[in-house]
């Protein structure tokens, strides 16, 4: 084609172009190129910070590598060496193993934070700082429901971590995992956060009071990242890494924290208390759905539904009814189960917080205080608490309907089931604990008593919500 021909046809596209814009526009609505331009510059995403360099530094040597050695457990040496063998001779048969992971210093004394799943059923532990220094750690505290712990080494004026406030938090923010994947030390990997109160049901399978509002990011994290640091480019700790999303065991592009005022209020109960210090609303709560929106009369699919109002719990006892959703917590939006959860995590029994609730309607706020698991305001003792531990429950009075339906006058409900010995005897949540060694339970000071009487085996007679009565016999150690 000729140089002139090939001139008019490019100029001829240009024209019909034009020509089609204009054709597809109102008369006083024409495009100006300048003005695409100038919109499509607008449009580009936010630099990346020059780099990370401030924030690692300050990570990096409030980071630790945890190593833990536990005994290999086996039935077979078990059940000889009970009733055979040396009391000691065991000790020396079972094979130790192996495990590691990461923690953050919290404090310049040596109060480090963890996973409850680096640190459990560890017989030793020892804490390496990126200094190289070597120290035995104690356990502070343990929380299965959200996999936190805490452990101590004696040492002085160390770097460590502050924390900073994980609802502030936005996602498409860069944040920093610093921990010790497959024994990498000290390594910092970077990404922003993906998405906040993510539940993946992790813990919920072992612990149905567990709680899940895990900040998602695509920072690299692998196996040895666990109990690591996730901040923010200032430096400040906004979660602590927990699990990974993979097919393969490695990170293939999805990595779990647990929220910062989470873990600061966890760490803050097991440093002071020794245990977690639960605060509960007493209700049965799920998931907004399109079908329940409509059937409430809310305009719009938000909040977290509340379908059903526990006896003589904080919501009772503050009036807030069933069918009804909860749009707030102390004047902060909540719209999953599992962000409403890790707020009311925040706080202890006894303390009171403010909700908004639709219902009938409108909107209505309440005051109310929040309880125990044992049904009262009281902070939880470490040794009264130590046969619930046992048991591997939480216990609660059953619904007087229930109750009327059941024909019985007392007993006390499984509100919840954790590792123990109802749980290996194959008790399921709901089940009614009626007598205990042929004695009634009317309360949890009743099944206290009991537990505390009792040398060996254990009869529970009970009864499930649907009409099954049961007896099982469980062994206590």
């Amino acid at each position: 084609m000729k140089k002139q021909n090939f001139l008019f046809v490019i100029i001829g596209v240009l024209l019909g172009s034009t020509l089609i814009l204009s054709l597809s526009k109102n008369n006083d609505e024409k495009i100006n190129p300048n003005q695409l331009q100038v919109q499509a510059v607008n449009y580009l995403p936010p630099k990346t910070p020059e780099n990370f360099v401030e924030a690692a530094d300050k990570t990096v040597n409030s980071v630790v590598h945890i190593k833990t050695k536990m005994r290999r457990k086996n039935s077979v040496y078990d059940f000889y060496y009970d009733f055979f063998g040396h009391p000691h001779a065991r000790e020396h048969r079972q094979p130790m193993y192996q495990a590691s992971g990461s923690g953050v210093i919290i404090s310049k004394d040596g109060y480090i934070i963890t996973n409850n799943h680096v640190v459990e059923n560890a017989d030793e532990i020892e804490v390496i700082l990126n200094d190289k220094r070597k120290f035995t750690a104690k356990i502070i505290g343990t929380d299965p429901s959200t996999d936190l712990a805490v452990i101590k080494i004696e040492a002085e004026d160390l770097a460590y971590l502050q924390f900073g406030n994980s609802d502030e938090v936005k996602v498409g923010e860069w944040v920093l995992a610093v921990g010790n994947p497959f024994n990498l030390t000290s390594t910092v990997t970077a990404g922003i956060v993906s998405a906040k109160a993510r539940n993946i049901n992790i813990l919920g399978r072992e612990n149905n009071s567990a709680i899940e509002s895990f900040i998602q990011t695509d920072a690299a994290v692998n196996p040895g990242n666990s109990g690591g640091a996730l901040v923010d480019t200032k430096g400040l700790l906004i979660g602590i890494n927990a699990a990974i999303a993979s097919n393969t065991g490695s990170y293939t592009g999805y990595a779990f924290a647990i929220p910062s005022n989470l873990a600061k209020k966890v760490v803050a109960d097991l440093i002071q208390y020794g245990e977690s210090q639960r605060g509960y609303l007493g209700v049965s709560i799920a998931e907004m759905t399109e079908e329940i929106a409509n059937d409430i009369g809310i305009d719009a699919i938000k909040g977290v539904y509340l379908a059903k109002v526990l006896n003589n719990g904080a919501a009772h006892e503050a009036g807030i009814p069933e069918n009804s959703v909860i749009l707030k917590v102390n004047n902060q939006v909540v719209n999953s189960p599992s962000e409403l959860m890790a707020k009311i995590g925040e706080f202890r029994p006894g303390e009171i917080l403010n909700i908004d609730v639709f219902s009938d309607g409108e909107v209505q706020n309440y005051s109310l205080q929040l309880r125990n698991m044992y049904g009262n305001t009281e902070i939880v003792n470490t040794d009264n608490s130590s046969f619930i531990k046992e048991l591997g429950a939480s216990f609660q009075k059953p619904d007087e309907d229930l109750m009327q339906g059941l024909n019985i006058k007392y007993g006390m409900q499984i509100q919840a089931l954790q590792s123990g010995a109802l749980r290996v005897k194959g008790i399921q949540n709901g089940f009614i604990i009626l007598r205990m060694n042929k004695l009634p339970i009317h309360s949890i000071a009743d099944i206290k008593d009991v537990i505390n009487g009792v040398q060996g085996g254990l009869l529970i007679e009970g009864i499930y919500p649907n009409g099954l009565r049961v007896y099982y016999g469980i062994g206590l150690k």
